[in-house]
């Protein structure tokens, strides 16, 4: 048996507080350290939901991982129940703490989306929804690769199940007097519209998150709940700003859309162009046929605005004319004149 010490506390929740402990053996190997999640007896159901969802999910990528084959428990200072669960501990905090502290680059964007969608495959194809993804509950993990840049430097993780529920079914964490789930800044408008949680809701949430991550700010410019409730009941979707590139646009476009199927899933999303990488963009571009300059100048801002040129054409040289089924014959073509011929960019 080895011991086990308070470190410090890394946060609380509305179902629980986490903390760092220290985990120490006596063989004297290098102490390891979990975040152990606590939650007081009366909030035992939502701990105890997320630990059997969570040991469903061990080892699924993108997904923290926890410990031990059940809870723990023990007694507060006060003599009050309190039951853990042993989490591994991300350093590097939560994607919210990330955002604070530093711009995050398209590059990093695009990553960190594509890691959270594998973490979303993994829970959807278990037949859950997440239903409160948010930066938050995105646990950011520093990576010890020798070599990687700044910009590759983590590995994100969905954590919280504690509101999780199957797919198509109304949770019982829904409180009879809200219409939201989860939290309401990044719910979505058919789940408070009809009270039941499904894997779309995961896809509008994570539109919210990824429209957080280039703009540093909250997806919608409201803190009232009940304003936001409104918006989302008259078909209302956060805006995006114009800075947002225009791949990124049409994935949070697509994830924002009002009918839900046309979100399509988490699995389809993962080969939307904006997480394609330039070299796998540019081989799906150039596939099935002939790529057109033609297209590449029209769409040039400068190209729009440059007047027409004229070109002087030179006299043609004599040629050859072949007619099938026809002995060839040599045809002269007199030289032109010359003039100003017109040419457009085709």
């Amino acid at each position: 048996m080895g011991s086990m010490e308070f470190v410090k506390p890394l946060g609380k929740g509305s179902y629980g507080s986490v903390n760092l402990i220290k985990l120490t053996k006596p063989d004297g190997s290098k102490p390891h350290y979990h975040a152990v999640k606590s939650s007081f007896a009366h909030d035992f159901d939502s701990l105890y939901n997320e630990f059997q969802i969570l040991s469903k999910l061990r080892d699924c990528p993108g997904i923290v991982r926890t410990f031990g084959t059940s809870l723990s428990r023990g007694v507060s200072d006060q003599g009050i129940r309190v039951y853990g669960m042993s989490m591994e501990y991300a350093a590097g905090g939560s994607l919210t703490s990330l955002i604070e502290k530093r711009l995050l680059t398209d590059t990093m964007i695009r990553d960190f989306t594509r890691m959270i969608l594998e973490g979303l495959v993994s829970v959807h194809a278990n037949g859950y929804v997440h239903c409160d993804l948010k930066p938050d509950n995105i646990l950011v993990f520093p990576r010890d690769d020798v070599g990687v840049t700044k910009e590759v430097s983590y590995e994100l993780k969905l954590s919280d199940f504690g509101m999780s529920t199957e797919a198509g079914e109304g949770s019982v964490f829904w409180e009879f007097d809200s219409p939201y789930l989860g939290t309401p800044l990044y719910m979505s408008p058919e789940s408070v519209h009809y009270g039941v949680a499904e894997k779309s809701l995961d896809l509008w949430s994570l539109g919210c998150v990824v429209l957080e991550m280039y703009t540093g700010k909250s997806p919608w410019h409201l803190q009232d709940s009940e304003e936001i409730l409104r918006h989302l009941l008259d078909g209302k979707a956060p805006e995006i700003p114009e800075s947002v590139p225009w791949e990124a646009r049409l994935f949070l476009q697509t994830c924002f859309a009002r009918n839900p199927v046309e979100r399509g899933s988490a699995l389809g999303l993962l080969k939307h162009p904006f997480l394609l990488s330039d070299e796998k963009r540019v081989m799906v571009t150039g596939a099935g046929g002939r790529r057109k300059s033609v297209a590449v100048v029209l769409k040039s801002k400068d190209s729009v605005k440059k007047p027409l040129r004229l070109k002087i054409i030179p006299p043609k040289p004599p040629q050859f004319k072949k007619v099938e089924n026809r002995p060839l014959r040599l045809k002269i073509i007199p030289p032109k004149p010359p003039g100003c011929n017109l040419v457009s960019v085709q």
